[in-house]
């Protein structure tokens, strides 16, 4: 006999055998897409020391720069998400990618703290189409049983971004000049561009999909809370802003990201320079650490994916198992605050890549329960909200760490905020929305 469906307040799940991969490869476009998106952002922390010895820049002056990113990832997230939503998946994701890898490259030319501010700025607006576009074509392409390991599976391609850049920035640099190394990896965009617009279609169009996939992926219920259909895959309908600001499960999505998108900030930014400082590894020898560190954060992001899909698997609500997996990414961070107390590299590199790996797997999580609770019409919107206030939190964490380091040389209070954060950000998810009821659009 065929279980019965699960509940979850007004959502419903049906059980459902996969058929045809499909939108496995439209996830494997988007992992790589993530993949240089972080590569490209990841650049200027590895040369830093670098271009620090080269141009005299402070750290303030260093965290100067960095903010000026964060403002401009803040303020495209909240313009670019509309407009992806606006534009469809494919047309938005595709200006956003061309946008970024010409800025990119454009670091190239930078000689002053300004002219990187400027070229930073530019790079922050690009990429702040990413998730936004990313977690749309998961919403479209995946049943609501699979878009945490889809998100999972993506959303690892920024720790894949973090490692090779590790691995080939110094050779480059070596070679070729720092110059080259931005040159290098923002040019791998152009090259994703030409793959996507070749591959990517709204599910109904794509030619190569199945309809049996086809079927499964528009099996759950909540396509019909959730029709695109009076949209049309390409021109559909959005959300006003105003609307957004009175939703308790917008702002749950927000300050979940508010308190825990930072910290992946100071990894991205600062690792290379607490390897340096703390345990005295130079660009070369930061290689294997840094390694570890994203490889932890690759099997974070799948495995918190995966947990709370295979407990919906297991029958557990949508609620109970995306709360679950949230919840134990957020006791697995608390140990980072004996990495700035311990001089053992591999004592601190360990504690790091499970932080680094639970930070990860809450994204995954948190990024698809703004398709469990809101029409796919309104995703890009609540993505670049929610993203926007992690950035905006980010540029203030920037400047605090900036301050922290220039006074006191300590990584102490960076760590300490980083194992608290995403408990407090699981209390403000908790009391907003604690069934994840659909959002009233």
């Amino acid at each position: 006999m065929t279980p019965g469906p699960l509940q979850d307040g007004a959502e419903t799940i049906l059980p459902a055998s996969p058929i045809g991969r499909r939108r496995w490869m439209i996830c494997g476009l988007l992992f790589f897409a993530t993949t240089v998106n972080y590569m490209d952002r990841q650049v200027l922390a590895l040369l830093k020391p670098t271009l620090q010895s080269q141009f005299g820049w402070t750290e303030i002056g260093y965290s100067n720069i960095v903010s000026a990113f964060q403002f401009a990832y803040a303020a495209g997230l909240l313009l670019l998400g509309k407009l992806i939503d606006k534009l469809g998946t494919r047309k938005g994701f595709s200006l956003a990618v061309f946008f970024w890898s010409l800025a990119a490259m454009a670091h190239a030319g930078a000689s002053s703290v300004f002219q990187f501010a400027v070229a930073r700025v530019s790079l922050g607006l690009g990429e702040s189409g990413s998730f936004p576009a990313s977690v749309k074509a998961v919403a479209e392409w995946f049943p609501k049983r699979e878009r945490a390991l889809g998100t999972g599976v993506f959303n690892s391609g920024s720790n894949l971004g973090a490692v090779v850049p590790s691995l080939v920035v110094p050779w480059i640099t070596v070679r070729y000049g720092w110059r080259m190394a931005f040159i290098a990896t923002g040019a791998l965009g152009f090259v994703w561009l030409l793959a996507w617009l070749a591959i990517y279609r709204h599910p109904e169009e794509d030619k190569e999909l199945s309809a049996a996939e086809l079927a499964y992926i528009r099996s759950d219920l909540d396509d019909v809370h959730h029709d695109d259909a009076q949209h049309g895959p390409d021109g559909p309908a959005t959300i006003p802003f105003r609307k957004l600001l009175r939703l308790r499960q917008a702002w749950a999505i927000a300050l979940g990201k508010f308190f825990t998108d930072p910290i992946w900030w100071v990894y991205l930014f600062w690792m290379p320079d607490f390897l340096n400082r703390n345990l005295g590894l130079n660009m070369a020898g930061t290689r294997l650490p840094l390694f570890v560190i994203y490889s932890g954060a690759c099997v974070g992001s799948i495995g918190g994916g995966w947990l709370s899909s295979s407990l919906l698997r297991r029958g557990w609500t949508v609620n109970r198992s995306r709360k679950t997996a949230l919840l134990v990414c957020a006791l697995a961070v608390t140990p980072i605050m004996i990495a700035a107390h311990t001089r053992n590299a591999w004592l601190a590199v360990l504690v790091i890549a499970i932080a680094a790996g639970a930070h990860q797997g809450w994204s995954a999580n948190i990024y698809t329960l703004v398709s469990d609770m809101f029409p796919k019409n309104a995703v890009g919107s609540v993505v670049g909200f929610g993203t926007m206030l992690g950035a905006i939190a980010g540029i203030l964490v920037a400047k605090a760490v900036g301050y922290i380091l220039q006074g006191t040389g300590s990584y102490i209070p960076v760590f300490a905020m980083a194992g608290l954060a995403y408990l407090v950000a699981f209390g403000f998810i908790q009391v907003l929305a604690p069934r994840l009821q659909p959002a009233d659009v």
